[in-house]
């Protein structure tokens, strides 16, 4: 059984499972997926300000607390019980061309020159970490919510702003990987 939980789940079960939680939810109790909103919630609850935005009942929005914190505990218990033992599977065109970088340790879930604590305070680790973390966030605030919410609640319930939004998110996913990370990565 544990060989089967650390191997790559292939598409056509982990999509499904992803896709019925959408109807799950809105039959469980009319529920709205996504995980940005969580960061509003939490800053609702702990800041006492009578700050307008965070001005509203989160304890509604509770579960939601839970299921982020359910997605952490999978993290951290996936990360040190279920990791896959075995090299990650690279494509051989992005290990030429990430080389070319001096990114040639693929040993962890990210490569290691890029992640770290000693590469956070190089231009590129602030870039990278630090504006790439603001810009996401910013985003998704300024978007109405992020890439799981707007791509797997959104579309289903047939949002045409979610629509727009996932195709404005992939736009930009393209343009990062192949126009500006080159020249972060380059620094």
């Amino acid at each position: 059984m544990l060989e089967f939980l650390q191997q790559p789940w292939p598409w056509y079960v982990a999509g499904p499972l992803i896709g019925l939680t959408v109807p799950a939810l809105l039959i469980l109790g009319n529920k709205s997926f996504g995980i940005s909103a969580s960061l509003r919630h939490v800053c609702a609850a702990c800041m006492p300000a009578k700050i307008p935005f965070f001005n509203y009942d989160w304890k509604k929005e509770v579960w939601n607390l839970f299921f982020v914190l359910g997605i952490f505990i999978g993290g951290i218990l996936t990360a040190n019980w279920l990791m896959n033992p075995q090299a990650i599977n690279i494509h051989p065109n992005l290990v030429t061309e990430l080389s070319g970088y001096g990114i040639n340790d693929y040993s962890a879930l990210v490569p290691t020159q890029l992640f770290n604590w000693e590469s956070l305070f190089t231009a590129r680790g602030l870039i990278m970490m630090i504006g790439g973390g603001f810009l996401v966030g910013f985003g998704a605030r300024y978007a109405g919510g992020c890439t799981s919410g707007h791509a797997i609640m959104g579309i289903s319930t047939l949002q045409w702003p979610s629509l727009v939004a996932t195709c404005c998110f992939m736009a930009g996913g393209f343009f990062m990987a192949n126009v500006i990370l080159p020249f972060i990565l380059s620094l």
